[in-house]
């Protein structure tokens, strides 16, 4: 198939699996586009709300939608690294063997990673970039696709440890979840409290993702999309001779080269949904929030005057 005839498939599928999903998530439009923009990208995501948005339920249904096997890690103050990578143990024959933890799946469900210690962040870590483990010296490969999609509180909250920026760096989305609408929350209500249950079938398989993901990857870009980008990221550091005003005043650090790579792959994906063979700088924009969200380091000044990261990401347009 060619690749042409792979992105008409690739829209026809993509819209099946939005309508597959609004069958149990109401709303949220723009936060599934996201996350499924990063899966296709083959990025992780961050979700960012107060408990209660259903975030874990979006995964979950996500997950059973492209048919991968799924697995949720709930991150306390007291979990360890051997919770999460497995550890080994001596069988009957005194010969060590190695139990796989809960990071072998697919897509994992961070809940609340910023509820645990730095020391278990960071074992997702190495899962995260190198897509494999390392657990007594032995390296285990994990199956793709793969995807980790963190759920955090707002940093405000009691009992909550920040995440690294190394680590935030990893996330190619950061993604608000607000409130639901008014309107939204009585659908939300009607549907959630009878007897009903929506059947989510799953519509990929993990080849059919991997090959999506190459397809996509293979999406030409132009020179002057690819320089919008570069740009775009080089405005964001403060000490740049590129640097928007507001950048120069309230920001602390700006975003590295991984925010650029990042803006051209999902602009790729973004452009692929909308049925576009190339993306254009209307592609880039349209990403550029939830990609610069998590990299852009405000000071204590933005946070006086009220400034948002969005108000700072719009400036760069």
């Amino acid at each position: 198939m060619s690749d042409v005839a792979a992105i008409e498939q690739f829209v026809k599928k993509y819209n099946a699996l939005k309508t597959e999903v609004a069958k149990v998530i109401v709303g949220q439009d723009d936060v599934v586009n996201q996350i499924l923009i990063s899966i296709f990208s083959g990025g992780h995501s961050l979700l960012i709300g107060v408990p209660g948005l259903a975030k874990t339920l979006m995964v979950n249904t996500i997950a059973q939608a492209l048919g991968l096997d799924f697995k949720r890690i709930q991150f306390t103050p007291d979990l360890m690294p051997s919770d999460i990578l497995g550890s080994e143990i001596l069988d009957e024959n005194r010969h060590f063997k190695f139990i796989k933890g809960p990071i072998f799946a697919n897509i994992i469900l961070a809940d609340e990673i910023n509820r645990t210690p730095p020391k278990t962040q960071a074992a997702l870590l190495e899962a995260m970039q190198e897509r494999a483990v390392t657990v007594s010296g032995h390296h285990y490969k994990l199956s793709l696709p793969y995807f980790v999609l963190a759920t955090q509180n707002p940093i405000e909250q009691e009992g909550t440890y920040p995440l690294p920026e190394a680590q935030l760096d990893r996330f190619m989305f950061a993604i608000n979840l607000e409130y639901p609408s008014f309107k939204e929350e009585v659908e939300v209500v009607k549907s959630t409290t009878t007897d009903q249950q929506a059947t989510v079938n799953a519509l990929f398989t993990a080849q059919e993702i991997i090959d999506f993901q190459n397809v996509i990857r293979r999406i030409p870009v132009a020179d002057n999309v690819i320089e919008y980008a570069v740009g775009m990221v080089a405005k964001t550091r403060p000490n740049g001779s590129d640097a928007s005003d507001l950048v120069s005043e309230f920001v602390d650090w700006g975003a590295g080269p991984r925010a650029s790579q990042n803006l051209v792959l999902a602009a790729k994906t973004h452009a692929a949904i909308n049925g576009k063979f190339s993306p254009d700088i209307e592609n880039i924009q349209a990403v550029a929030s939830g990609i610069l969200r998590h990299r852009i380091i405000k000071n204590y000044k933005a946070e006086a005057e009220g400034i948002t990261d969005d108000q700072i990401i719009k400036s760069l347009f």
